[in-house]
């Protein structure tokens, strides 16, 4: 392949040719992006001003596609940018109507854009709505949670939540089926003293309801738990013909896990153990298992012995 060999004079007028039209394009750039032109961009609607005494539902998506006055530079930089638009509109005209016109609010739209980014119409323009009975509920609010405690603590009273309930403003028909309201997820990792935080509220997926409040403070109790164990007296329960059973032993040992904060209040009187009669008369058991009837909240029983008492029947 030959090899083309320019002389010093050639190469500066090349290289000066280069420069030129780089220059040129450049230039040639500048000027286009510089004119002005619209452009469609989308933009999420953030409603303001609704009504109080009518419930609402949108007929269309959220989003619409706005036409927008602006130059090259600003219709570049839209394209390139993923951040999402929002445009407020005003319901107050939905007291009385069932559609909102959006070009009607071009001008409080417009008086908050920049000077180059003026909105000239909306795809759709006209919103429609659809309405139903108003009502007001108050509903308690339900905790949703992912918590994992360190090794030997645990959670040692009920979760308190506050406020407890929270208030609902929406449409009758879908209020009336409420029971709950949830919060986002508590999620808390090696969890080794109490908690207190503050959480929000699950969003408001209608456009047409509200909440309130929207944020709830959150109260774990916890502690660090040991081991105990109380020999608990056995109650023999359903002798309905009044026989005289006897059984033994009349104490069972058990185990069980309890807090440190509680763990010298926590005595026989918090348990109680039972032996069913009726398993003998009905299903012809030779031994009884005990079962304990009560214990204390938030403790786990770790075992019992024996598991099982024998008895003993006198007419």
């Amino acid at each position: 392949m030959a090899i083309i060999k320019l002389s010093a004079t050639e190469r500066r007028r090349l290289s000066a040719f280069f420069t030129c039209l780089i220059l040129a394009i450049f230039a040639w750039v500048f000027t286009v992006l510089s004119n002005n032109y619209s452009y469609t961009v989308k933009q999420v609607l953030n409603f303001k001003n609704t009504p109080q005494k009518r419930a609402f539902h949108s007929l269309q998506s959220d989003t619409v596609n706005a036409t927008v006055n602006g130059n090259g530079w600003q219709m570049l930089f839209s394209k390139m940018n993923n951040e999402v638009n929002t445009v407020s509109i005003d319901l107050r005209s939905l007291e009385s109507k069932s559609y909102v016109v959006l070009s009607s609010q071009l001008n409080q739209i417009n008086n908050k854009k920049e000077i180059g980014q003026q909105i000239t119409g909306f795809n759709p323009d006209t919103l429609y709505f659809d309405f139903s009975n108003r009502r007001v509920k108050r509903i308690p609010i339900q905790l949703v949670s992912a918590i994992k405690y360190k090794h030997q603590f645990m959670q040692s009273a009920n979760i308190t939540l506050n406020p407890a309930y929270v208030i609902v403003n929406g449409p009758a028909n879908v209020i009336d089926n409420m029971t709950t309201w949830k919060t986002d997820t508590l999620k808390l990792d090696s969890v080794s003293e109490p908690v207190n935080t503050r959480l929000s509220l699950q969003a408001v997926r209608e456009g047409n309801m509200s909440i309130y409040p929207k944020n709830v403070v959150v109260t774990v109790p916890v502690d660090e738990y040991t081991e105990k164990t109380l020999e608990i007296p056995v109650k023999l329960i359903n002798n309905r013909d009044y026989d005289d059973v006897k059984i033994f032993p009349l104490k069972v040992k058990v185990t069980f896990t309890t807090s440190l904060n509680r763990y010298a209040q926590t005595d026989e009187d918090f348990f109680e153990a039972t032996a069913d009669l009726d398993l003998w008369r009905k299903h012809g058991y030779k031994v009884l298992p005990v079962t304990i009837f009560k214990s204390p909240t938030f403790s786990k029983i770790v075992k019992i012995e024996p598991q099982n008492v024998d008895f003993i029947i006198k007419k």
